[in-house]
């Protein structure tokens, strides 16, 4: 029998991980945050089925990071949702996880110290609590999905998910999402092209069979049912908008191509702002006027606003980190967040007969 060692050549240490049901167990779901996300993922699926004519706003910091300032920003929000809730459903961008092209801080779960130690255990604990205070607030959540093994620690507090441009092609991440209890909005690639999306779309809809984690940390084979709720999330690429009247048109027609009902949520930042975070508004501004010229494939929109505008690099004294401030993409701050959701409301109040009745 040999004795060569073959395996985890590069691992240099395995530390233990709470199971899904132990963090569950320290931050238990109260039957007000249960409500927040029945209620809200009701409605989400109300729109996407038309039958609610609102727009719904996935709106909120680029990531979190501070969770004070998240939860400041959460308290806020909730006021101007109630505000605008008989024409919009606002939920609040709560991002933990941070795709990279190549490196840099990977978010609060696996970094919430901001240090390199990846505390990744204590990420993960303090992510569903924050998740908890919002729910409990009565403001709908929505995330990135990109650890696959992730939503089974918090995934009972999410109404809404989003797959990036980087993994909406992976086959890993279109299987996770056909056994996710949220709707699932799928980004188009990086360079524009609409059919990963399009394609993940229609995976997520079928039944998958697949290894992954059970609530005791033990593995095992998921067998899904498909999610009927996958849409397109138009982000632009290749630094080119695809927000216009024709790009949306010409998405229209490869979502009825695909026998895919024609929902799409349009991002306002990335490439559909050039990543200038000063163009969002103008992005908002244009796709309510093809609202209000008739379009009724456009269910949402996505807008990365924090309290302070702009975004400030990870430096090594935390202390000097400014408060509600991004340190990943630039944000629009609140006062200009309120301005495009008052705005976009009231363009709403104006069209609501007719969406009702188209």
């Amino acid at each position: 029998m040999t004795t060569a060692q073959t395996e985890n050549l590069n691992i240099a240490a395995m530390d233990y991980m709470p199971s899904p049901r132990e963090i569950k167990a320290q931050f238990p779901l109260s039957d007000a945050a249960a409500r927040t996300v029945l209620t809200g993922r009701k409605a989400l699926c109300d729109i996407l089925d038309h039958r609610d004519p609102r727009l719904f706003v996935v709106v909120g910091p680029c990531s979190i990071h501070d969770p004070e300032a998240g939860m400041d920003y959460a308290r806020r929000l909730k006021t101007l949702a109630d505000e605008v809730a008989d024409v919009m459903l606002l939920v609040m961008r709560v991002y933990f996880e941070k795709p990279r092209t190549s490196v840099g801080w990977k978010g609060f779960i696996n970094d919430p110290h901001l240090d390199d130690t990846f505390r990744i255990d204590e990420g993960m604990a303090k992510a569903r609590r924050f998740l908890m205070d919002i729910n409990d607030l009565g403001l709908p959540a929505a995330t990135e999905a990109l650890d696959p093994i992730a939503p089974q620690y918090y995934g009972d507090l999410i109404a809404w998910t989003a797959i990036g441009a980087r993994t909406a092609e992976s086959q890993t991440h279109r299987e996770m999402s056909s056994g996710l209890s949220t709707p699932v909005g799928f980004k188009n690639g990086t360079d524009g092209d609409l059919s990963v999306a399009i394609n993940a779309i229609l995976s997520a809809g079928s039944p998958h069979s697949f290894l992954g984690i059970g609530n005791d940390g033990q593995s095992v084979i998921l067998r899904t049912r498909g999610n009927r709720y996958g849409h397109l999330v138009l982000r632009g690429g290749n630094g080119q908008p695809n927000y216009d009247t024709v790009s949306v048109a010409l998405a229209e027609q490869a979502l009825d191509k695909a026998g895919i009902p024609r929902n799409i949520v349009v991002d306002c930042s990335h490439a559909n702002s050039s990543k200038n975070p000063e163009l969002q508004p103008l992005v908002m501004k244009d796709v309510m006027h093809q609202i209000r010229e008739g379009n009724r494939s456009i269910v949402g929109l996505m807008v990365e606003s924090f309290l302070e505008a702009g975004n400030q690099p990870l430096t090594a004294d935390r202390s000097k980190l400014r408060y509600g401030c991004s340190i990943t993409d630039a944000c629009v701050n609140w006062a200009t967040t309120e301005e495009m959701i008052r705005n976009g409301a009231q363009m709403l109040r104006e069209l609501i007969d007719d969406r009702i009745s188209a």
